[in-house]
């Protein structure tokens, strides 16, 4: 089966699209034909070079700023993408395809450990800005959309030293199911694709090469995921093919924990 179009003519957003997973979804989608708005936060660099890279391929692409976990952070990225996207393409109008909720941040840190202003900043980035994101996404979306949440495996496995961090994304997930009910008569799919441990910048801890192997030997098959893993994942739930997959939680992370 060939991948290659089945995007064509829509308009993709993805949050923290710069680098990581972000990046890599980004990427697949804009190789398949979507034009893609690749959302950062600080590092214009990345993002640049993504899209760079994206053009490259001869897909089409530009780059939308907006910190998250601020005050107005869901109107500052709107207001960016409607500007961004009429200097792109002024005929494209303000409609949108497919919203990847990629953005996000970790916080390695057990109870004890946790402040008031860290529980406070996680939730900002990686609970309400989606939330609020959504709020005001929901009328742009076309019918027959796509909505991908990005959440993790830490949900459905206890890892006290990232509480905070998994709270925010089993948040996440419930969200996909209340939107799922709520946007089925417009044929918008709403789903969550969780990873599991995955080569990207957000874990630190991938330096160590102690806990580096130990990571790599929780996935059945012995490795780290690379993004392209997750991204090839969420391409297939953005596209037609999944048009009668809605309000569901994919596994995307090679197998962890399968045995004892």
């Amino acid at each position: 089966m060939t991948t290659t179009g089945r995007q064509q003519g829509r308009t993709a957003l993805v949050t923290g699209g710069s680098r990581g997973i972000g990046r890599a979804v980004s990427r697949r989608l804009a190789r398949e034909g979507a034009l893609v708005a690749v959302h950062y936060g600080h590092d214009a660099a990345a993002a640049e070079r993504t899209v760079k890279e994206i053009e490259t391929d001869g897909g089409r692409a530009f780059a939308v700023r907006a910190e998250l976990g601020v005050p107005g952070d869901a109107a500052t990225l709107w207001s960016a993408f409607d500007r961004e996207l009429a200097a792109y393409d002024a005929g494209a109008g303000p409609g949108l395809d497919i919203l990847v909720n990629n953005a996000g941040i970790t916080l390695p840190r057990p109870i004890e450990q946790v402040t008031e202003e860290d529980y406070d900043h996680i939730f900002a980035v990686n609970t309400k800005a989606p939330f609020f994101i959504l709020q005001r996404g929901i009328s742009r979306l076309r019918d027959g959309g796509r909505i991908i949440s990005v959440s993790s495996a830490a949900t459905r496995v206890a890892y006290p030293a990232i509480v905070a961090y998994s709270m925010t994304k089993a948040a996440l997930e419930h969200l996909t199911l209340s939107l799922a009910l709520q946007l089925a008569p417009r044929s918008i799919t709403v789903n969550t694709v969780a990873p599991g441990f995955t080569e990207t910048e957000i874990n630190p801890t991938l330096r160590n090469p102690q806990i580096r192997q130990a990571l790599s030997a929780a996935s059945v098959f012995n490795r780290l995921g690379a993004p392209a893993d997750i991204a090839d994942v969420i391409a297939f739930v953005a596209s037609d093919d999944a048009r009668w997959v809605t309000g569901q939680w994919l596994d995307a992370t090679g197998g962890v924990h399968l045995g004892l």
